[in-house]
């Protein structure tokens, strides 16, 4: 089986049902997940925006982020100081970076939607 580290963007396309969602399915198939422990805020968290901005939806999407728990993600424990040095050298967020350093730490492929950290994913790949 594949290891994975799955971030909150491919998350919540799955959850919520979005667009990209099926390419997430994809890549995840198969694959056991692992994730920093924050996971659950920033899910959390999207789901609250999404009711705010679709309040006749609040029922639907509390229904959806209640499935977030039968994904069967490994919770991990990111070291903060090391990822506070990888979020600097590559100019993301503390969050963004804590993914990234989980998948260089368990050695996985990052699974993730934002443009941004995918980018900064396979350069620092590509620099190894």
């Amino acid at each position: 089986m594949t290891d994975r580290v799955v971030d909150a963007s491919a998350v919540v396309a799955l959850l919520f049902n979005e667009r990209p969602r099926d390419t997430v399915v994809a890549r995840l198939r198969g694959a056991s997940l692992y994730a920093p422990n924050l996971i659950g805020f920033e899910v959390a968290n999207a789901c609250l925006k999404k009711m705010r901005a679709l309040p006749s939806e609040r029922d639907a999407l509390r229904q959806a982020f209640s499935l977030f728990e039968d994904l069967s993600i490994t919770l991990e424990t990111i070291d903060l100081a090391a990822t506070i040095a990888l979020a600097e050298r590559t100019k993301l967020s503390v969050y963004d970076a804590s993914y990234l350093w989980l998948a260089r730490a368990l050695r996985a492929e990052l699974v993730t939607l934002d443009d941004r950290l995918a980018r900064v994913d396979e350069r620092t790949r590509a620099s190894k």
